[in-house]
């Protein structure tokens, strides 16, 4: 009979029955601590309309990252709800994740080789193109090469600066913290253009439709993943493995139309092939 008992029990046990730890994750990892704690903290924008933006009216948090990394806090959790947004700017980033006020960041975050030194990178979640941005009466920019001496506004630590660097020298750089500072002043003509990722730019001009217009020819892409702290590799792989999940079930088509799809714009270009259709991986 004890025997028989002994049994029983570790049959209920690998069920995860009756085991006494509801923690499927291994002890010490950073799934695990997420699970125990009950609330995933996560470093986003909240000035990006369609990727992490804070509603004025509610406080509520809402775009493409956010959806993104609600899904996680779902996996890890069991509800979206557990979640607390942090917000960070693009020249933070790394700095909140090494510092562990976060457990990871969701902000628009290009995969370059310089970050990868500092932070560990999952696989792209999506991909974005290069814009610009710039008055609606104005017809003199349609392209990168229109911004020759011209004063382009960016953001401080973004990808942006060194590419308009390298292809335009004689462009003169306006850095600031964040992209929202740089509306005002191409509105009023302080600046001729802001540069950056177009679809950062899409979610700006949703909020300025008739001052504004978007020159709609990306010279760049940039692959966005999610940042962990640099050796820890155990919860990238996790992350990369409910990224791959979300481009199979459906989720990350939820989360585009949803957030950047009500803009028009086809997922086509920034929906990441899976691991076994991207060409690199074979």
């Amino acid at each position: 009979m004890t025997t028989l008992r002994a049994l029983v029990a570790l049959l209920l046990c690998l069920t995860a029955v009756g085991c006494g730890d509801d923690n499927p994750f291994p002890e010490g990892s950073t799934m695990a601590r997420i699970r125990d704690r009950g609330v995933l903290l996560v470093g986003t924008k909240f000035d990006q309309p369609m990727f992490g933006y804070k509603e004025p009216s509610s406080g509520r948090i809402i775009g493409f990252d956010t959806e993104m990394a609600r899904m996680v806090a779902k996996d890890l959790t069991g509800s979206e709800r557990n979640i607390r947004f942090i917000e960070t700017v693009s020249r933070e980033r790394e700095n909140f994740l090494t510092q562990e006020f976060v457990d990871l960041v969701i902000a628009t975050y290009s995969i370059t080789e310089p970050r990868s030194r500092l932070v560990g990178f999952t696989i792209p979640y999506y991909y974005a193109g290069q814009d610009i941005l710039v008055r609606s009466d104005d017809d003199s920019i349609n392209g990168v090469a229109d911004l020759k001496d011209k004063t382009v506004c960016t953001a401080k630590g973004s990808t942006s600066i060194d590419r308009i660097g390298k292809q335009v020298p004689s462009a003169e750089l306006v850095t600031v913290d964040a992209y929202s500072i740089c509306i005002p002043a191409l509105m009023t003509g302080q600046v001729d253009a802001l540069s950056t990722d177009d679809t950062i730019l899409l979610g700006l001009l949703d909020q300025h439709p008739d001052t504004l217009r978007l020159v709609g020819r990306p010279f760049a892409r940039e692959p966005y993943g999610m940042g962990v702290r640099k050796q820890d590799t155990a919860f990238r792989d996790y992350l990369n493995g409910l990224i791959t999940r979300s481009l199979r079930d459906g989720e990350w088509d939820r989360a585009f139309k949803a957030t950047i799809g009500v803009t028009g714009v086809a997922p086509d270009r920034s929906r990441p092939a899976l691991p076994e259709q991207d060409p690199a991986a074979r």
